[in-house]
């Protein structure tokens, strides 16, 4: 009974202590200018940013320069279809190539179309000739536009050309003969092909993480800089165990960012109509673990943070190895196994992948049952080793508290003052 009783007088006063805490931290976050940006401002206005940057989802009208040395009437047709596509615009005719080169060079036109001067001539002796493509490689998007519409443009004229020599007579016969083979292209999670569909829901899970990094760390560090030893925990008030010190302070976080969570995740893809296939129930499922393990693994990371500009350089560096690592924007299966492994320690990597299959995909929970149970692993490993952490820093303010009382008595005392190293 007395043990029952001790019990649930420890679980009320932890629970008092937990809240204590909470309630410290959150007065000291919205203290703190640099900590509200990360936690604030930057979520909100991010997304937006991002958004509306690629709100047009596919470019179009990309500029091309064409070096026409047949000036035949083949090679005219030729340039008149890829200027009726919607992907390039012709915008220049040079003389040759060294004009054309210069052109680029200026980024006035993104690609070159070269029609030899024996274009017409090869055709008309039913021989195979070549349109020469060269493309400014440093974006892919405007590559991949000239020059798939190069090919498209190819296609279609053999076409032609293959019907108007088959001697068939009946429209059928004709089809038949320019495509045997025929095919039907439909693109699944993204009819419209957009690149802000297909890239923005995972950048708006990998803001989640590494703003919530920053602001821990950033508060961390604060708390550093003021007081070398008694960083992070309230050894004043609330020493009495680490368990309570990590609630508190994770109780506090997820308040505030299961605003922004369903902020990021919920309404902006709904602002600009991204892809939402998502249950509220499997989301909700998700996010939470997502959000916890983001939490403990930012308070681990706060602890090795000395200065506040630290954990800045260390997570912004991070942010694009991360988007890559997390398998949307490079094939998971071509990511060497040691840089997978790597990708492991971080909640974005399987918090991005869920959230695509759930959100753009229409998975349901049972279709990301191996992402959900890694993060709830994460949640527990990160909070375990947070408390840890926190325990060594609880030892070392407790340490410099003893160091700081026997100072002061020995100044009482007139005796001569050892050194402290800080």
């Amino acid at each position: 009974m007395n043990s029952e009783k001790g019990l649930i007088q420890t679980i009320i006063e932890g629970t008092h202590d937990a809240c204590l805490i909470w309630r410290d931290e959150l007065r000291q976050v919205f203290k703190d200018e640099g900590v509200l940006i990360f936690f604030v401002l930057v979520p909100l206005v991010y997304p937006l940013l991002y958004s509306w940057i690629y709100n047009n989802e596919m470019i179009h009208e990309v500029p091309v320069v064409v070096v026409d040395d047949s000036h035949s009437h083949m090679s005219r047709q030729f340039i008149r279809l890829c200027d009726a596509s919607p992907d390039v615009r012709i915008a220049y005719h040079a003389a040759d190539m060294d004009e054309a080169k210069m052109l680029i060079a200026r980024q006035k036109a993104s690609a070159i179309y070269r029609i030899p001067s024996d274009f017409h001539r090869r055709l008309n002796r039913m021989e195979q000739t070549a349109v020469a493509v060269y493309c400014d490689m440093s974006l892919m998007l405007t590559y991949k536009l000239a020059y798939q519409t190069a090919v498209m443009v190819s296609q279609e004229m053999n076409a032609k050309i293959q019907v108007s020599i088959s001697g068939h007579y009946t429209r059928r016969e004709e089809q038949i003969q320019a495509r045997p083979l025929d095919y039907d292209a439909v693109p699944i999670f993204n009819p419209g092909g957009g690149y802000g569909s297909f890239v923005l829901p995972a950048v708006l899970m990998l803001i989640l993480q590494q703003t919530l990094v920053l602001g821990i760390g950033l508060s961390a560090g604060t708390s550093r800089e003021s007081n070398r030893f008694q960083d992070l925990v309230p050894v004043q008030k609330h020493y009495h165990g680490t368990f309570r010190i990590v609630l508190g302070k994770a109780m506090c976080y997820f308040m505030v960012y299961a605003v922004m969570g369903a902020w990021l995740t919920i309404v902006v893809p709904r602002l600009f109509h991204f892809p939402c296939l998502a249950h509220w129930q499997d989301l909700l499922a998700v996010m939470l673990p997502y959000l916890l393990a983001c939490i403990f693994f930012g308070i681990t990371v706060s602890c090795l943070v000395r200065y506040r500009e630290n954990v800045m350089l260390l997570m912004v560096f991070v942010s694009v190895p991360l988007l890559f690592l997390s398998g949307v924007s490079w094939p998971q299966s071509n990511i060497p196994g040691v840089w997978q492994g790597v990708s492991y320690l971080f909640p974005s990597t399987f918090g991005i992948r869920a959230y695509i299959r759930l959100n753009s995909m229409g998975g349901t929970l049972g279709d990301v049952l191996t992402e959900y149970r890694v993060l709830w692993v994460q949640t527990l490993a990160y909070f375990l080793v947070a408390c840890l952490v926190y325990r060594n820093q609880i030892a070392l303010a407790r340490q410099h508290i003893k160091e700081q009382l026997e100072q002061k008595r020995r100044e009482r005392a007139g005796k001569p003052l050892d050194i402290i190293e800080p």
